[in-house]
């Protein structure tokens, strides 16, 4: 079971969001927030899988708290739905570490898909959204150690990140190698641990600052 908090500062779209996906057999809403401070309080109560974040709320935005709830620690993966999809807010959401952008005007199909993408660890972005993150990442200077913490990765776990770098899913990745995706998800986690790297997203900026993609 899926476990979400939607949090949105009209109560409207907040309830009719928790109703579309509370409807769902594998997904149960386990909160509601009306604004940013509410949700990271919440979210940090009662670890949800995914949190689905609007960002324009009074007292503390969704950048904001995703920034509070991805320092805290919490394993809740941020999924942000939102009217806005100009670059800065794009950015400035993934950089918080967001691991997925949707606009209010998703279809309901593509929104239960997202959530459950993001909740089985994936990144729920449109491939355009994806290229701009890579090459605003790209733009600036390269953290040290990239290449050496490369060459710690068993050659599977290279296929796997190139794989990653070129935006394939876990279902895809394991459709190419002839893997199961519970073996992708175990590829997906050492690759983290031994890059450093916080989520997906960080691990295609890697494959791309690497050379490998």
């Amino acid at each position: 079971m899926i476990r979400v908090v939607v949090a949105d500062d009209q109560e409207l779209v907040r309830d009719g969001l928790a109703a579309i996906l509370d409807a769902e057999r594998d997904i149960s809403i386990v909160g509601t927030a009306a604004d940013g401070a509410e949700a990271v309080g919440l979210v940090r109560a009662v670890e949800p899988d995914v949190a689905l974040m609007d960002i324009r709320m009074p007292e503390v935005d969704g950048i904001k708290a995703t920034q509070k709830l991805m320092a805290s620690g919490v394993p809740t993966r941020i999924l942000i739905l939102t009217t806005f999809g100009t670059d800065d807010y794009v950015l400035a959401a993934l950089r918080a570490g967001a691991s997925g952008y949707l606009l209010k005007d998703t279809p309901r199909a593509a929104l239960l898909a997202s959530v459950r993408s993001v909740a089985a660890g994936d990144v729920s972005l449109e491939d355009s959204l994806l290229r701009r993150i890579v090459a605003d990442h790209l733009s600036r200077p390269s953290p040290p150690g990239v290449s050496s913490a490369l060459k710690r990765l068993t050659p599977r776990e290279s296929e796997v990140l190139i794989l990653v770098g070129n935006g394939h899913s876990n279902e895809e990745i394991a459709r190419t190698l002839f893997i199961s995706e519970t073996t992708v998800k175990t590829h997906i986690a050492r690759t983290l641990t031994k890059l450093g790297a916080r989520d997906r997203i960080q691990l295609v900026v890697l494959a791309h600052r690497g050379g490998l993609v």
